[in-house]
């Protein structure tokens, strides 16, 4: 496991939140706080809420009540764009990749939450412009080197396969330079070796000063790399810590586990 830093204030608090659809409670009075630098991971059987917890720390569902504070800002309310703009990104569990177009181009989407050249100033291809794409491209092919997908730029992202488009999803998030990632089963249809690789990456991303918060199914991921895990069960939190007190933990055990034996 990452040792982990020397840590403050939360970058990200977590306070009452609560979302109900219907007669179902989806989330239940959940607060947790992650600190600065860290890798958090969110756990629990299907249909714990916890797809439903990052919809509204990202902006794409409006809570019931409770708020959600990225450093001193108040996310809740924001649209999804706007959470972005704060330095806040989002991976799907779902890609949420243009299939149709290249994987530079892709990526350079990601890049936009930080141009400063207008929409019109880009129509008319402007000095301005010019000069910010360039920018943009230089920018972001480090991060495309890095992930292994220099080679790969020109290339539509729908004759990828699905490794390399989830890598593409995480160059895209990091071509935004966020503060803070919000990964949703990032590991979700990965082979073995592209699993351990994805680890190592999530890893650096944390070691250059990044913080993590994560939705992830495979256990063995989430224990090696995670600093913290919150555990949820019918949309109620029932345990948080480290991995070596969750793995110890009753509760989990019983609840999320499947019982003593586990």
């Amino acid at each position: 496991m990452t040792e982990l830093a020397d840590l403050s204030d939360p970058l990200l608090q977590i306070r009452g939140l609560d979302k109900s659809f219907g007669g179902l409670h989806a989330v239940d009075n959940v607060s947790f706080d992650v600190m600065p630098g860290t890798i958090k991971a969110v756990i629990g059987p299907n249909g714990a809420g916890k797809t439903t917890l990052f919809n509204m720390i990202a902006g794409f569902l409006p809570p019931d009540s409770g708020k959600v504070h990225f450093r001193d800002i108040l996310l809740t309310g924001m649209q999804p764009f706007q959470v972005a703009q704060e330095g806040f990104l989002r991976t799907f569990q779902n890609l949420k990749l243009s299939s149709h177009l290249s994987v530079l181009n892709n990526v350079l989407l990601g890049y936009h939450t930080r141009s400063s050249a207008g929409f019109f100033s880009g129509m008319l291809s402007l000095k301005r412009s010019r000069m910010e794409e360039r920018r943009a491209v230089e920018t972001v092919m480090p991060i495309l080197e890095w992930l292994n997908l220099d080679n790969k730029c020109d290339i539509e992202v729908g004759n990828l396969s699905f490794g390399n488009q989830r890598a593409v999803e995480l160059a895209r998030a990091l071509a935004a330079d966020p503060a803070m990632l919000l990964l949703d089963e990032p590991a979700s249809g990965l082979n073995m070796h592209e699993t351990e690789d994805l680890a190592e990456r999530i890893q650096e991303i944390c070691s250059q000063g990044r913080t993590v918060l994560l939705v992830e199914h495979d256990m063995s991921l989430v224990m090696d790399i995670s600093h913290e895990i919150v555990v949820l069960n019918f949309g109620k939190k029932i345990a948080e810590g480290t991995p070596s007190e969750i793995q110890k933990n009753d509760d989990v055990i019983r609840i999320y586990l499947g019982g003593d034996d586990a």
